[in-house]
């Protein structure tokens, strides 16, 4: 039951990034001279996936066009000798197979993920979300893979939040079974400090059965008026095992302003070209 195939659904509106959001997708939104969904894909990649869906929504054509040959600007390269430049720009094009299907009208994670049900097959599959950079040596779509391999059920990545950022997570109560990893026996879309279970926050990356896209197909409408991606998790739950898995890494949740922020320092201080430069206007910075 090799982990093949994910999906990412990029059809959000960005409202928190409005207005740069009302012309280009958040997903495309630069770490200096690279845009979020390049290291969403590369995740993907790392992991075994050679297979990737976009569910995409209208005002997203530029993230096709990312993934796409570009023959006017590889031409363009070849001219001026840019080898450097040229090879950059068509191994985006070659990184792996992906297809695109659009969420006609902006409806719940569960509805965008459930567009893709006849891509998937009935096979197991992965899901990242397009606003969550995560950096670690091994990547957290790999670790919920080797999960998935050992134990053969879904697996969500969570982690600890701050207790009053609660209502922006899906909330779990899990049993813990070995270091860092639980069984699930609740998530709680969004829910109030007071009514939250516990920290512990579900983030942008899945390990599905294909038994999810049935179990959503049967949830209503929940938080937001939206087909909510978490009582699909709760209902599968009920059905089979659900492990919530603490990953390994430093997660960066390019959707917030702040966390955007953070990324571009922090990629910018990684790379040996700027590092000097950046760290000497912080330094500089009287406040």
């Amino acid at each position: 039951m090799e982990i093949k195939k994910a999906v990412i659904p990029v059809a959000g509106m960005g409202t928190r990034f409005l207005p740069a959001t009302k012309s280009m997708p958040k997903e495309m939104l630069p770490i200096i001279d690279i845009p979020v969904i390049h290291y969403v894909v590369e995740e993907a990649i790392a992991s075994g996936i050679d297979d990737i869906i976009f569910v995409t929504g209208r005002s997203k054509r530029s993230i096709e066009d990312y993934f796409d040959d570009s023959p006017e600007l590889e031409n363009h390269l070849r001219q001026k000798n840019n080898e450097k430049l040229l090879k950059i720009v068509q191994d985006i094009s070659s990184m792996v197979d992906i297809h695109y299907i659009r969420q006609k009208e902006p409806n719940g994670l569960g509805d965008a993920i459930l567009t893709a049900k006849k891509h998937i097959n009935d096979e197991p599959f992965a899901v990242l979300l397009g606003d969550d950079i995560i950096v670690n040596k091994k990547p957290c779509t790999k670790q919920l893979i080797d999960n998935f391999m050992k134990y053969g059920r879904s697996t969500i990545a969570v982690e600890e939040v701050p207790i009053e950022k609660t209502g922006s997570y899906g909330i779990i109560k899990g049993q813990p079974v070995e270091d860092s990893l639980y069984i699930l026996e609740d998530i709680i879309e969004k829910p109030s400090p007071q009514e939250a279970p516990s920290n512990i926050g579900a983030i942008g990356r899945y390990v599905f059965t294909p038994e999810i896209l049935d179990c959503i197909m049967q949830t209503d409408k929940g938080v937001g008026n939206e087909i909510q991606l978490t009582d699909g998790i709760r209902l599968l739950n009920e059905e089979q095992k659900v492990y919530a898995y603490k990953f390994m890494g430093k997660r960066y949740d390019t959707g917030d302003k702040v966390e955007y922020v953070k990324a571009v320092i922090d990629f910018a201080l990684n790379k040996e070209e700027m590092r000097e430069q950046i760290k000497e206007h912080i330094a500089g910075i009287n406040l």
